[in-house]
């Protein structure tokens, strides 16, 4: 069965009264065991802020590091979920349910894409 992974990007400047709601929490909670239940969910977390991170960058045969906060940065990847589907559309449809748990103030874009199948050897799920 296919794998997907949902790339949950927020706008890191928009922290909604320091962060979600306990409510949120909640149907979250709810929906995430669902889905581990059900076999699709395989793994998810949020991710630290950019000001935590560093980005290794390879141009011209140079690399340079940069360490966070990164601020021409307006969206970022706040966290990610991977999950094992039948198809696209049913992580996509599993993906719109995880965003109508949040309130209507949150602006959130999840990217959904498949985890491709060639990988290195003896790494990854199947090794």
């Amino acid at each position: 069965m296919p794998r997907y992974l949902a790339m949950i990007r927020i706008d890191e400047n928009d922290t909604h009264g320091g962060g979600p709601s306990p409510e949120l929490q909640q149907r979250m909670g709810e929906l995430l065991e669902g889905m581990a239940k059900e076999g699709v969910l395989l793994d998810t977390a949020g991710l630290a802020p950019t000001s935590e991170g560093t980005r290794v960058h390879w141009q011209g045969g140079r690399l340079s590091v940069t360490d966070g906060p990164f601020t021409e940065a307006k969206e970022v990847i706040g966290g990610y979920s991977i999950l094992q589907a039948r198809d696209k559309a049913e992580a996509v449809e599993w993906t719109k349910r995880f965003l109508k748990t949040h309130e209507d103030y949150w602006t959130l874009t999840v990217e959904v894409r498949e985890i491709g199948e060639a990988g290195i050897p003896g790494v990854g799920p199947d090794a």
